[in-house]
């Protein structure tokens, strides 16, 4: 399957774009690539401009007959229109098109069947595309399939980001978060045995995805080693960022990614953010001292949140190391300190630690010790052995009585909004990730990769990401609407799958009849109804 290449000449400085073609030369025994070039690349739009009149290519002259039936046929369409004016809306088809432009069609094809048969494999693709009207049009066999998924390029991949990158709003906030991804291969190097939090006992490898809040919508993915911490790749995602051209992005990130580098480069990088902190942390402790007697004042409560909410401005203590000049800035920068307690949160705080204290006593006093709780035992009991009375464990109550002190509050830290309350609305919704990855895991049936090859597993990501962006926009646009009350994700897709399209060749398509409902369903979503004549 063709790709294209993208090389530029460093007398001219002119970027041109070639169509890459692998073969097998039988006499060299070797795998050999042949390049026509087919244009120049725009330097501001990336766009691919054809410096002349070309035939059409075999893959040009196979979609454009895919526009003519050749014989009388119906189809199931509905479902399939709604995603056709859905890619048209977002840009995601003209992106792809840009971006893949010989094989667009496939992957939003590959994409509409994921979504819309649910949790099924591709191996069930050939019965459904011969049911449904789709932007192929042609079956694509598993052979087809793993050919399609090696094509899609880091390059092609990337210049999606880019071209969808700026078409989101620039205001709004970017929930980060990071999930792993089970795998059966025993090939793919990034495939690690890391911390798992479904307690999955195969290895795997973890996906960073980046959501924005506003719009709802997915804008970037990056596929990591499955036993990197989640603190330390917040680094490459701000160098990933910078790659996109992205600019003035505001960042909403859960407490797994603090660190004080992490901060320092957000702010070297004049990002807002708003972050959670854990209560353990030095100024946060001094904080809640300080704030500890006040904060349950009726002035700080939410009735929305049923919580108490209070802000304090401190310095955070800046440091950068400048290499190229040799030295370190050290100064203060303006933090905002959000602190919240919830009572309902302390009962439950306290009733899991006495779970917990529940455990670690009888592992001491049965000798069943967990060297993963040897930290815990130090601090909470002192532990006596006489020959008499064997083991005796006895609760460290002071030390108990100041953990105590802290149940019930959690915090966050931000650069810009200084209103808790809002900030608490901000980091609430980046539910929409961990949301977004149960929607990868689940309907899009990725819970676990079956796939033998880096660029497979590359290629198929990416479609998966294509099919996660339609379900993020349907998934809002039925919680706008109230929808989740009458219709599960699947059964409104149901609605519209069953809405046939008549073909004849030579004459116009005719649609088949469409109930009230049905039509309302796609004013709902944004869509224009297909007109019936």
């Amino acid at each position: 399957m063709p790709a294209i290449v993208r090389q530029t000449n460093k007398t001219t400085g002119i970027t041109y774009a070639y169509q890459s073609m692998s073969y097998w030369d039988r006499e060299k025994q070797q795998s050999r690539a042949k390049r026509i070039c087919i244009g120049k690349v725009d330097p501001a739009t990336g766009e691919i401009i054809p410096t002349r009149k070309r035939r059409p290519t075999a893959g040009q002259q196979e979609a454009a007959a895919r526009t003519e039936p050749v014989a009388t046929a119906r189809f199931f369409y509905g479902a399939t229109y709604l995603f056709d004016e859905i890619g048209r809306k977002l840009g995601i088809t003209t992106d792809l098109k840009q971006c893949f432009p010989e094989f667009f069609r496939q992957i939003l094809s590959i994409a509409y069947f994921l979504i819309l048969e649910d949790n099924n494999p591709l191996s069930r693709f050939p019965k459904w595309s011969a049911l449904h009207r789709h932007p192929f049009g042609q079956d694509i066999p598993s052979q087809r399939s793993s050919e399609l998924f090696a094509s899609i390029t880091e390059e092609s991949r990337i210049q999606f980001f880019e071209r969808q990158g700026k078409r989101r709003v620039e205001k709004e906030y970017w929930a980060y978060d990071i999930t792993s991804i089970s795998s059966y291969s025993n090939t793919l190097v990034q495939v690690k045995y890391g911390h798992n939090k479904e307690n999955d006992p195969l290895a795997q490898i973890n996906l960073a995805l980046l959501y924005g809040q506003k719009s709802g919508l997915p804008f970037y993915y990056r596929k990591l080693a499955g036993n990197i911490p989640d603190v330390k790749t917040v680094r490459n995602l701000l160098a990933d960022l910078d790659q996109l051209g992205c600019q003035k992005i505001k960042l909403v990130l859960d407490r797994g990614f603090y660190s004080e580098d992490n901060v320092n480069d957000l702010l070297r990088d004049h990002l807002k953010f708003i972050m959670a902190t854990r209560v353990q942390l030095t100024y946060v402790k001094a904080e809640l001292e300080r704030i500890r007697g006040s904060i349950r004042n009726f002035d700080n409560y939410s009735q929305k949140y049923d919580l108490y909410a209070k802000t304090s401005t401190f310095a955070w203590k800046y440091t950068q190391e400048r290499p190229y000049k040799g030295d370190r800035i050290k100064e203060d920068r303006r933090m905002y300190l959000h602190v919240y307690f919830n009572s309902e949160k302390a009962v439950e705080d306290e009733k899991r630690h006495n779970l917990l204290l529940i455990l670690l006593q009888n592992e001491l006093e049965s000798g069943k010790r967990d060297p993963v709780h040897e930290s815990d035992y130090a601090k909470y009991f002192d532990v006596h052995q006489t020959p008499v009375r064997g083991v005796k464990v006895t609760a460290r109550q002071t030390i108990i009585e100041e953990t105590k002190k802290d149940y019930g509050f959690f915090t966050l830290i931000s650069n810009d909004i200084k209103d808790p309350i809002e900030a608490l609305e901000i980091y609430r919704n980046k539910d929409l990730v961990e949301k977004a990855f149960g929607n990868l895991k689940e309907r899009l049936n990725l819970r676990r990769t079956l796939v033998s090859s880096e660029q497979s597993l590359d290629g198929k990501l990416f479609v998966e990401f294509i099919a996660l962006i339609y379900l993020s926009y349907l998934k809002k646009r039925m919680q706008e609407g109230d929808l989740f009350k009458k219709y599960t994700m699947q059964s409104m897709l149901d609605e519209f799958d069953v809405i046939e399209c008549f073909e004849q060749k030579g004459k116009d398509r005719r649609w088949g009849e469409m109930t009230k409902k049905q039509m309302n369903l796609f004013s709902q979503m944004g869509v224009e109804p297909p007109s019936l004549h």
